[in-house]
């Protein structure tokens, strides 16, 4: 079957990595995130969406062993979370500033490390991959280490012009989202009382979010020969490949509106 790119959206976004303090119970800091949190984030103008990306407490990396790439997740770097944020327009973020102070005063009560990755306007993807009909039941976020060698542009190529495709030609994709990152700049959150180190070695360079109608469809899908095939290709473009176990994405805001409630 050729490789075909459906049609895909272009927001401005960006993503936060985020840690739990491991001073207090790993669920009293999800429910704070989830709860108080949300609603200081949620407030701050100039947003089109805000979603959190609830990450499963044990993960130790879902993508199939490949030869040459790091797929399991180190637990010392293990994220808790991610903050998905789209923006209305390029200047929407000046809009915010008032309320982002607020949320920077109150990752302490939350957070022990904060990373933010941010890619240039517009490339993100947001891809038109489900069917009528469809729904997502499960979910993986998945970072890219790119190899070193590799320039930007190719790796950007390889994502968009080859893994895209062949990830949507699977045919179980319910939901495909990817970003590339801009060079990482501390400056860009540099959150107080709240850690940012984030050594060269262990930066990430893209991310994508696979949806499925299911858990045992989300299983299928990295057990499948076609994955198996793609993973020794990808190793000539990627050094480090950790899937992450979603068990919760929590839409705060959508087109531009605050929700009553949450909603998965």
């Amino acid at each position: 079957m050729p490789n075909t790119i459906p049609y895909a959206k272009k927001p401005f976004a960006s993503s936060i990595m985020l840690w739990i303090r491991t001073d207090q119970p790993r669920q009293q800091g999800m429910d704070y995130w989830k709860g108080p949190h949300s609603g200081i984030i949620s407030a701050t103008p100039g947003f089109d969406e805000y979603r959190q990306i609830h990450l499963a407490e044990t993960n130790p990396g879902l993508w199939p062993a490949t030869p040459g790439v790091d797929t399991v997740i180190p637990a010392g770097r293990r994220i808790d979370g991610v903050a998905e944020v789209t923006f209305a327009s390029v200047l929407s973020p000046l809009l915010g500033r008032k309320q982002t102070r607020l949320a920077y005063r109150d990752e302490i009560n939350v957070f022990r490390r904060t990373l933010l990755y941010a890619g240039p306007p517009y490339s993100t993807r947001w891809y038109d991959v489900a069917g009528p009909g469809e729904r997502t039941g499960a979910r993986a976020l998945i970072y890219l280490r790119r190899r070193e060698g590799i320039g930007t542009r190719p790796f950007r190529k390889f994502l968009t012009d080859e893994l895209v495709p062949a990830l949507t030609n699977t045919g179980s994709m319910t939901e495909l989202r990817t970003q590339v990152f801009m060079p990482w700049n501390e400056k860009l959150w540099d959150t107080p009382n709240v850690a940012h180190d984030n050594p060269a070695g262990e930066r990430f360079h893209a991310s994508l979010i696979l949806g499925f109608p299911d858990r045992p469809a989300r299983a299928a899908f990295f057990e499948s020969p076609e994955v198996q095939g793609l993973s020794g290709h990808l190793a000539s473009f990627a050094s480090a490949v950790h899937a992450y176990d979603v068990s919760s994405a929590l839409t705060y805001v959508t087109d531009g509106r605050i929700l009553p409630h949450y909603e998965e």
